[in-house]
């Protein structure tokens, strides 16, 4: 089993900026992606970042340019900076990853998510 933790959300005024943060714990032998995804009321979970445990990242077109995600295998982290905030980026932002265990096979898992509220 594997738990993902995350934290950094919270309330930022349109043009702000946060970091959320997720840890990842448990029968990890690597994370082989590890990212980002969000839900807005009405809406369906949808990708926001991704990056590959080789470094390879993915975006959504409309975070392109105001998002960041990193990773720290090390730590079996991944961060994901939001600059320049929007109305639209509120949403609860999940973290989510695949891994292959130590103990064999792969698997997905997701975060309890985090709250991120952008206010005019």
């Amino acid at each position: 089993q594997v738990q993902l933790v995350e934290s950094g959300g919270g309330l930022v005024q349109a043009g702000g900026s946060l970091r959320l943060s997720c840890a990842a714990s448990g029968d990890i032998f690597v994370i082989k992606v590890m990212g980002w995804y969000r839900q807005a009321p009405g809406n369906e979970r949808e990708m926001v970042a991704v990056a590959t445990s080789g470094g390879s990242t993915s975006y959504a077109d409309s975070v392109k340019g105001r998002f960041t995600i990193s990773r720290d295998n090390t730590k079996n982290a991944a961060y994901l900076q939001m600059n320049s905030l929007r109305l639209d980026d509120t949403a609860v932002y999940y973290c989510a990853a695949a891994v292959r265990h130590q103990s064999g096979g792969d698997s997905e898992y997701w975060g309890q998510g985090t709250q991120v509220t952008v206010s005019s």
